[in-house]
């Protein structure tokens, strides 16, 4: 079954009297299960996309339905839920709450789902213990390396059990062997808890952990192949 499937979508900025379409006429479909990688040098178009995949930002033209929602017809509200429920986000900056500790850090999304303090702190802790940090619960952020910080990124992404993870460069400002690290997590969530993942990033070597990839080019997709995932030991 289709999870994510983009229809013809079109976004246009309006730069003084001139207009750039940093998508132009993309359709996407990306089944259940699939873990995929989207590429493109910058300004391709690839982070525009992944900010409509997020409900992030609206397209000028076209259609988007997630697990057969069209999203773009919902209020805010219903987007933000949306959001809640169907998706997990990972960033290259780690966007974590630097005085918060690592296990309230992948907490919060639970709040807003209103998921009661002692569930919370159970599912946290199940997922800090999926991504190897059982033992730094309680660890500020600054007081972890860059891939522990990601990983506690991960952590907060699967929480809520969302069938969808979204990963904008992940790795961007990793090394590495932490980035291999942290791609081995990646590839743990999609074959063993069957997550959905999109991947952006303009690594080839980060590109070869998934099994599909997405080429976009001056807002178009140029290629679209299945790819045979590498497997890199630590």
């Amino acid at each position: 079954m289709a999870l994510i499937e983009v229809e013809h979508a079109i976004k246009t900025y309006k730069m003084g009297e001139e207009s750039l379409n940093a998508l132009n006429d993309v359709s996407l479909t990306i089944e259940e299960g699939e873990f995929v990688a989207i590429m493109g040098t910058s300004g391709s178009g690839k982070s525009t996309f992944m900010n409509m995949l997020g409900t992030l930002d609206k397209p000028t033209s076209g259609k988007y339905h997630l697990d057969g929602v069209d999203v773009f017809k919902l209020t805010p509200d219903e987007l933000s839920t949306i959001r809640n429920l169907k998706l997990g986000f990972v960033f290259q900056g780690f966007n974590l709450i630097s005085r918060t500790t690592a296990i309230d850090n992948v907490e919060l999304p639970m709040i807003y789902k209103g998921i009661p303090e002692a569930e919370r702190h159970k599912r946290a802790k199940e997922a800090l213990k999926i991504v190897g940090l059982e033992n730094r619960e309680f660890h500020l952020p600054n007081q972890m390396s860059g891939g522990q910080q990601q990983r506690v990124a991960i952590a907060r992404a699967i929480v809520n059990d969302a069938p969808l993870i979204l990963a904008d460069e992940p790795t961007g400002n990793l090394d590495t062997r932490t980035s291999i690290e942290v791609m081995n997590f990646f590839v743990k969530l999609n074959e063993e808890m069957k997550k959905t993942i999109v991947l952006v990033t303009h690594e080839n070597d980060i590109a070869e952990y998934t099994r599909r990839i997405v080429t976009f080019k001056d807002g178009k997709i140029i290629s679209d192949v299945p790819n045979t995932p590498k497997r890199a030991a630590l």
